[in-house]
């Protein structure tokens, strides 16, 4: 009888191992890669999808709008993501037809480390393009000095910061700069890598808000999030109304509801420049690029799943991480895209 117990155990044991390694290969990993702007909201979407549905992982790696455009188009990822729009030019070398997926909008800030000089320092746009020309050298240039009465700006030399990497916020903010400067547009121009008249480089909005964090005198460039999270003092600027806006979710919102209402069917729209009182002048869309026709079956099923999740239960985790949830319209749109997708 002894025997026959052991022999019910063995197999009660065999069968317990087997379930687990079942378990464990049953897990579906999908890999994506790119922009950095989004990366604190989609952190955070895929550890709470992960208590949704614990037999998918997402694998996501902060590389810049230029890495992920590079590997979705290689197909050496399941997604890629982006804070620029994919021109033509690049869908067409794509392998298959890839869909842009808006997720969140988010605000590209204007970050400065001068000491004694809080948060709030007020530029104009033409001001922020001349800096980054290098036409306006110092903090106390009368230009600087006139819309900031009764700040004590320093006899200093101001340090140009910017991204080093291929760069979705790079395209929205030199998308900005040639909105609204002539020599910018013609001598710089718009793109996720151009090149820069002046300043140093850092990698990832991370990389350029630690560089402004630890330089003096220093200026740079990134989304509110980081700002937000580096304790970083950040610029209130002049929009497009003569108004001078802080950043904030509110302002974000502002800047998208006049281009919501004509949002093209692929979502390929700027956000910069907007008209409105309110609209806080340097905003984005971000996306998620992704295959209409899914290769592996299983992977993209999972895919579409979070995509769903993301656009209805995702949507309320924007506004505390700093991001503008999608417009009502466009998220009514979204979803119908969402089911174009084929797997």
């Amino acid at each position: 009888m002894l025997k026959n117990v052991r022999k019910s155990l063995l197999a009660l044991a065999i069968m317990a191992a087997t379930a687990v390694a079942g378990q464990a290969s049953a897990e579906t990993l999908v890999n994506g890669a790119g922009a950095t702007f989004p990366y604190p909201i989609y952190s955070k979407w895929f550890s709470e999808y992960a208590k949704v549905d614990p037999s998918v992982k997402f694998n996501y790696q902060s590389i810049g709008s230029g890495g992920g455009i590079k590997q979705i188009t290689a197909q050496t990822v399941d997604f890629g993501a982006s804070d620029k729009f994919l021109s033509d030019a690049e869908l067409k070398a794509a392998p298959g037809k890839l869909i842009h997926i808006p997720t969140v909008m988010g605000a590209v800030v204007v970050i400065y480390n001068i000491p004694g000089v809080p948060k709030g320092l007020k530029l104009s746009s033409e001001d922020v393009a001349d800096i980054f020309l290098g036409k306006i050298t110092k903090w106390n240039d009368p230009k600087i000095a006139n819309d900031n009465p009764g700040v004590k700006l320093p006899d200093q030399p101001i340090v140009v910061v910017h991204r080093s990497d291929g760069s979705g916020t790079t395209s929205i903010f030199t998308d900005y700069l040639s909105g609204v400067n002539a020599d910018w547009k013609s001598k710089v121009g718009t793109g996720s890598s151009v090149k820069w008249p002046v300043g140093l480089g850092g990698k990832g909005n991370e990389g350029v808000a630690g560089q402004v964090k630890n330089t003096k005198y220093a200026i740079g460039y990134a989304e509110l999030a980081y700002a937000f999270e580096n304790k970083l003092t950040y610029a209130t600027l002049k929009n497009r109304s003569g108004q001078f806006v802080e950043p904030s979710i509110k302002s974000t919102s502002a800047a998208a509801a006049a281009a919501a209402k004509q949002m093209p069917a692929d979502y390929r729209i700027s956000l910069v420049n907007q008209p409105g009182k309110e609209a806080y002048p340097i905003v984005g869309f971000t996306w998620l690029l992704v295959y209409e026709q899914q290769k592996d079956k299983a992977k993209g099923k999972k895919l579409v799943e979070f995509l769903e999740w993301s656009l209805h239960k995702g949507q309320k985790m924007a506004s505390g991480l700093l991001y503008a949830p999608l417009p009502e319209n466009v998220q009514k749109m979204v979803g119908k895209t969402i089911k174009t997708i084929k797997y």
